[in-house]
């Protein structure tokens, strides 16, 4: 347990017996009462302080989830919000004049009033764009469409790990949001009885904690507004749709789902992608020849970051390190292809290794 929680928690004790005996003394007090006035005063007193160190967790994590609702939508989206909360109430009270004369007319009045203007924040929040559409004549502009307050990750991208070592460069300077049912998701995956599963569920719970352990990762975990209904990934879309969030995620099905449905997406495997570097022709690189290529003479290698290098005249040095000189690159859809010759010095081609400083000097 967290010190800010021990302490919350025991805050929150003392306030529930400082209630709990109030409330005994005013009993005493007020009401006649066959029992001793100290035993009503030490049971209330008991009973604040059972119930109030057992409820002070759900309030702080009802707190927070609040807290990061209201930190985290959007200043047009609060300002609807709170346009629909008001118009519930107008609805409310006129309702109320002809509901006030009725048997129990204030209660049901009260009660209204919670209702029409719950709902008409829901609607303020959710149906902003039509709103906005019917009323001033324009929806969701191109700004608004493109503008990410949040990223949702979802189960692929927390097992993949890259995230933590992103996350930590500060490139992600907004809050990264993970779903409880994503959670269960990932701990369904811990527990399998495939020891693969396993493996990759430890390691995505792995990550989560050394995320939350970093000061300047903003990690949070919410509460689904809604259980999801089937499929978890058209829960996440559906999400992030609503609230204007991003999704960040490994997997290509949920990346093209979303992307039909207007969410922004941020891919890894594209990020990666984009980050390998150029090979320019004429450059000399290393690579170790593994296996024969397709044509006659070829042998392929691979760069540490995984691009494929084909090289010319290679079969003769398989399971050999040489240096090898860049005569063409190919972009593909699978990623960069590298075409390369062994490289060749005074005269001769490399016999399969990478010659010495000493070797060189001679």
């Amino acid at each position: 347990m967290k010190r800010s929680e021990y302490l919350a928690r025991w805050a929150g004790a003392g306030l529930g017996v400082v209630g709990g005996f109030t409330l005994g003394y005013f009993m005493v007090r007020g009401v006649p009462n066959a029992h001793p006035g100290w035993v009503i005063i030490g049971l209330t007193t008991l009973e604040g302080l059972i119930f109030a160190y057992l409820g002070t967790p759900y309030l702080l994590g009802g707190w927070r989830s609040f807290n990061f609702r209201l930190t985290s939508t959007p200043l047009p989206d609060l300002l609807s919000g709170l346009l629909g909360m008001t118009v519930g109430l107008v609805i409310a009270v006129l309702i109320g004049f002809f509901v006030r004369d009725l048997p129990y007319g204030y209660a049901l009045s009260f009660v209204l009033a919670l209702l029409l203007s719950a709902q008409g924040a829901s609607v303020g929040l959710t149906r902003r764009a039509e709103l906005s559409a019917l009323f001033f004549g324009g929806g969701k502009t191109e700004t608004d469409s493109h503008r990410m307050t949040a990223v949702l990750l979802d189960t692929s991208v927390i097992i993949d790990g890259r995230i933590l070592d992103i996350a930590k460069t500060g490139f992600l300077d907004m809050p990264l949001v993970i779903l409880s049912s994503v959670l269960r998701e990932l701990q369904n995956v811990a527990d399998s009885a495939d020891v693969t599963r396993r493996r990759r569920g430890r390691r995505g719970l792995d990550v989560l904690t050394d995320m939350q352990k970093e000061p300047g990762i903003n990690l949070q975990v919410t509460e689904d507004e809604t259980p999801p209904s089937g499929d978890i990934d058209a829960h996440l879309v559906r999400t992030a749709k609503q609230r204007d969030w991003a999704i960040m995620t490994n997997d290509f099905n949920l990346n093209r789902i979303a992307r039909l449905e207007g969410v922004s997406v941020l891919n890894l495997n594209e990020l990666a992608q984009a980050m390998r570097p150029v090979a320019i022709p004429g450059e000399e690189i290393v690579v170790t020849v593994a296996r024969e290529g397709k044509e006659p003479g070829q042998g392929v290698g691979s760069l540490d970051d995984g691009t494929m290098v084909v090289v010319q005249n290679g079969r003769r040095l398989l399971n050999q390190t040489i240096t090898a000189t860049v005569t063409s690159v190919i972009q593909t859809s699978a990623g960069r292809m590298i075409f390369a010759e062994p490289s060749v010095n005074d005269g001769r081609r490399q016999t399969g290794r990478v010659r010495s400083p000493r070797e060189e000097a001679t």
